[in-house]
């Protein structure tokens, strides 16, 4: 999926073809990418698929998840100038994008890993990115929530109005389901959540709650139901996220670390 990803990318910017190649010879060049701003590497695997493709080498000063602060080189390239010159925007895009959601994703992952409490991120991606983003937030530090809709079955308030009675609909599930897979419930309220417990949900996600209302759902699952993991979510941002933190949840998901980022700076110089 990786080699197709890069194709296309690579695809999408040259059109039908890169028309600097048709005046000058190819010759022999280097070239790097440079820091300007400091962040967190991701992107290497994609741009190693995308080497591979168009033959062209590449050395990883940084790798996937490494730090990197303003000034420094990360990568070094050499291959003839046509292909460098016609990869360099497509390099540069995955690194770019990739890095980004990494950065943000970190500073996210470093405030809540005092506590112990997983950093997970959402399905608010980009069309067709999916694959890529939540790698990217991978490199930053956060564990992939689901996939797609196959990857555990989460009902949401929406599901909720669907549904007569939660317990039965859980119970016909679990008849029907994968065995490995987990149910998840979203809880805008305290009762909504103590009737997930009650249905035998595995894990229970209290969406746009304060922290002290999800103080009391931990207490009372902590007391009757300590099986059942908890999960907040819901408009959590870097400065609200130590306070959920510390609400005693097992996790917390944010889809802002993808859909928020912005684009760190880097360039690509030839030499």
């Amino acid at each position: 999926m990786i080699k197709e990803f890069v194709k296309n990318a690579l695809a999408e910017d040259v059109g039908r073809g890169d028309l600097f190649a048709l005046v000058e010879p190819k010759k022999d060049t280097t070239a790097k990418i440079i820091a300007k701003s400091d962040g967190v590497v991701a992107g290497v695997l994609y741009v190693d698929e995308l080497a591979k493709l168009e033959n062209f080498e590449v050395n990883w000063l940084k790798t996937d998840k490494e730090s990197f602060v303003k000034g420094e080189v990360i990568a070094t390239f050499k291959g003839d100038s046509h292909t460098l010159l016609r990869c360099e925007r497509t390099i540069l895009n995955l690194v770019l994008h990739a890095s980004s959601i990494a950065t943000l994703t970190n500073s996210y992952a470093k405030i809540i890993k005092p506590y112990g409490v997983k950093l997970l991120d959402t399905r608010k991606t980009r069309p067709n990115l999916r694959l890529f983003e939540k790698y990217a937030s991978r490199c930053g530090g956060a564990l992939n929530h689901r996939m797609g809709l196959d990857d555990s079955l989460m009902i949401k308030d929406t599901h909720l109005k669907t549904i007569a009675n939660l317990k039965e609909y859980i119970a016909k599930a679990r008849e029907v389901i994968p065995f490995t897979t987990k149910i998840e419930v979203e809880a805008e309220t305290f009762d909504i959540a103590k009737m997930a417990f009650e249905a035998n949900a595995d894990i229970v996600m209290c969406d746009n709650m304060t922290p002290d209302e999800i103080k009391k759902i931990v207490a009372y699952r902590d007391e009757h139901h300590p099986h059942i993991l908890l999960e907040a979510s819901g408009n959590i941002s870097l400065e609200t996220i130590e306070s959920y933190a510390q609400s005693g949840v097992d996790a917390i998901s944010s889809g802002a670390m993808i859909h928020q980022s912005r684009w760190i700076d880097l360039s690509m110089k030839v030499d």
